[in-house]
């Protein structure tokens, strides 16, 4: 416990961001539990303002403002999660091989240059519109283009570690290739990568809500934070609740994982410093 303290006290924005994430998943875990139907129509409800029967209103269509946000949390953390996962996973792959084999390294990294070049918001429409909207399309159109990122920030590690001296006396010791990088370069890119990973998650989340928004995510009546500010946009001066609480929800979240992305850095670039 003391421990805990310790680290709560030198580290606050780990806490806070960890804080808020935690109070969403679990809102959206226990979504069907907290939460009404969000696809249930009431037309005679419409429009409602935020009451005791309506939490935070209801929509165009009467629809539970509340329930709508709440489910919305499981799509937003479902693609930034798998995004996060499927692009280090395989980014880290690609980078490895680019980095220690510089056969592979001048093929790899123009290809990654060349789909850089695109901006990813693009590039996830055009997938996207060639395919049926889902979620499943929706993360792998956003993992494309998250991918170079992740193989360049890997590759720069491994160029790094891979002139160290420690390097040099495990191949004088007869360790090749394989070897070398699964057993000592491999864990230097895990401190990089697990902040990395944080930002990709905000990235993939912020993706995934303007996809939604211009109507090449996933289908509009799924519960999405995109889907709902998307819709309520012709009724934010009449009814400006309706617009309130999914922006609200999703500012709060891509602050969250910002926060502990940034606190990480802090707290594995001090820790870094000491063991150096």
């Amino acid at each position: 416990m003391t421990r805990l303290r310790r680290f709560a006290r030198r580290n606050p924005t780990i806490v806070i961001g960890a804080v808020l994430l935690a109070v969403v998943t679990v809102l959206a875990v226990a979504a069907p539990l907290v939460a009404g139907d969000p696809m249930l129509l009431k037309p005679e409800d419409r429009l409602m303002p935020p009451g005791a029967r309506y939490w935070l209103g209801t929509d165009h269509l009467g629809r539970d403002i509340y329930a709508r946000t709440v489910f919305g949390a499981r799509i937003s953390l479902v693609v930034g999660l798998s995004v996060a996962v499927l692009s280090v996973a395989i980014g880290l792959g690609i980078g490895l091989a680019a980095g220690y084999w510089r056969r592979v390294d001048a093929l790899v990294m123009r290809f990654m240059d060349g789909m850089m070049a695109i901006p990813a918001i693009l590039l996830a429409i055009a997938l996207v519109s060639l395919n049926k909207a889902s979620v499943g399309i929706v993360i792998i159109a956003i993992t494309i283009p998250e991918v170079p990122r992740v193989v360049r920030l890997v590759r720069a590690v491994v160029l790094t570690v891979r002139e160290m001296p420690y390097i040099e006396a495990a191949v004088s010791g007869g360790s090749r290739g394989l070897k070398i990088v699964l057993r000592h370069i491999l864990p230097s890119t895990v401190a990089p990568l697990i902040v990395q990973a944080t930002y990709i998650t905000a990235s993939a989340i912020l993706i995934e809500a303007g996809l939604s928004f211009l109507g090449a995510g996933v289908p509009p009546e799924i519960p999405t934070w995109g889907n709902m500010i998307a819709q309520s946009r012709l009724f934010v001066v009449r009814a400006p609740w309706t617009i309130f609480a999914p922006g609200t929800a999703l500012a709060l979240v891509i602050l969250a994982v910002n926060l502990v992305g940034d606190g990480l850095r802090d707290f594995l670039d001090v820790r870094l410093a000491r063991r150096m």
